[in-house]
């Protein structure tokens, strides 16, 4: 597969947009961690190499254990791995990722404001919506796998 293009010059003013998302998320709440697992997990669904090869390193950069990488996949079946928090913004991560299923649903909003203030929770939902831009722009200019 070939990458098509280079979004960030075939239509760089839109490519800048993304990266002020990004750049907004720098000053929320999440640790780098976080961040960085709620992008694994949005790119685990999504089937998106690159991100996933990038946010990885990214994450292990950043202190993430391998263990916890690798098994973020079935992380309901590893719960004790990650604190409650955590699994309130992985679920919420993945029902934004998969929003046409139910959105994100009542159940999740209530458990996450048991955690998180409204501003919070805008920080998970803003980090699994740019996260999933990303995926898709990588995916859909195929984007190669760094080497």
């Amino acid at each position: 597969m070939s990458t098509r293009f280079k979004m960030a010059e075939v239509n760089a003013p839109a490519y800048q947009a993304g990266i002020a998302m990004e750049k907004a998320l720098q000053n929320s709440f999440l640790s780098p961690i976080q961040k960085e697992l709620i992008k694994i997990r949005a790119s685990q669904i999504n089937g998106c190499a690159f991100c996933l090869d990038m946010h990885t390193k990214d994450a292990l950069k950043y202190g993430e254990t391998p263990q916890r990488i690798f098994l973020l996949n079935v992380w309901k079946d590893a719960r004790e791995l990650y604190t409650e928090e955590e699994q309130v913004m992985l679920v919420i991560a993945e029902e934004v990722t998969l929003i046409s299923q139910s959105g994100l649903s009542e159940e999740t909003y209530a458990k996450a404001t048991q955690f998180f203030t409204e501003t919070q929770i805008a920080d998970i939902i803003m980090a699994a919506v740019t996260i999933n831009m990303w995926n898709r722009i990588a995916m859909a200019t195929h984007m190669p796998v760094a080497g």
